[in-house]
């Protein structure tokens, strides 16, 4: 497993998304997810977003650090 190569304003640009400060704050304010649904299967992501996630932690990907921190951000 690779650790630290990723932050999440690269994480957000990975995803397609806004990667401001002002933007990422936002998104963590418009989302959140509950216990019981996995990241993957939040209704705000694409196909696609969906599908980097479910892989980035199924393969212990280099992403894998910044999407647990992005799952642990939209359930606090």
């Amino acid at each position: 497993m690779h650790t630290g190569l990723h932050n999440m304003q690269s994480l957000f640009q990975q995803l397609g998304l806004a990667t401001s400060s002002t933007a990422i704050e936002a998104f963590f304010y418009n989302n959140r997810l509950p216990q019981d649904i996995p990241l993957e299967r939040a209704a705000f992501w694409s196909a696609g977003q969906a599908q980097f996630l479910q892989e980035s932690i199924a393969e212990d990907s280099d992403w894998a650090e910044a999407v647990d921190q992005l799952d642990a951000q939209l359930r606090h």
